[in-house]
């Protein structure tokens, strides 16, 4: 089944002009090959309440199903996406992100250091990548086959078939 998706880049520079955005088409062409049908991408300001009408944008009014972020999950004071993403979402789904993370330590000692969150809202799964092309490429592709099981249960009526071995 095809998804929709969306994109949201997050960087005070990009928003601003100062810096041109490799991280997000790295991921709408990702998601492309994919087959998702990517609808839309945006790039906000490190602005918590930005953030967050956007992803609430996105899941109750678009109906979007999955919507991923990339950016502002660094240790610095402007870094708010996983805050902005806690406070809109409905359950939280922890797994991912450990995923992504445990995947980044065996590349880099400084995976740990990543931030990301990931949850459900209404039926849109929401999903902070971190800001570099490189890192956002390497963290989705450690979890895009699951999302796409994960989108398969979260959108159906009853329940996807959780017996089937994973495609690899």
């Amino acid at each position: 089944m095809e998804y929709t998706a969306v994109v949201i880049t997050i960087s005070d520079k990009g928003a601003r002009g100062e810096r041109v955005d490799t991280s997000g088409p790295s991921l709408v062409r990702m998601l492309e090959a994919a087959g998702y049908q990517v609808v839309h991408t945006a790039m906000l300001p490190d602005e918590r309440e930005l953030i967050q009408r956007e992803l609430i944008r996105c899941a109750d009014e678009q109906e979007i199903a999955l919507v991923l972020t990339t950016g502002g999950t660094g240790f610095s004071p402007r870094d708010v996406t996983p805050e902005a993403t806690l406070a809109v979402i409905e359950r939280a789904t922890p797994g991912i992100p450990e995923a992504m993370r445990a995947e980044s330590m065996r590349i880099t000692p400084r995976g740990c250091l990543s931030r990301e969150a990931a949850g459900i809202r209404g039926r849109t799964l929401i999903v902070n990548l971190p800001g570099s092309e490189k890192a956002s490429r390497e963290n989705l592709n450690a979890v895009l086959g699951s999302i796409g099981h994960g989108l398969d249960m979260l959108r159906s009526q009853g329940s996807a078939d959780c017996a089937a071995p994973p495609s690899v």
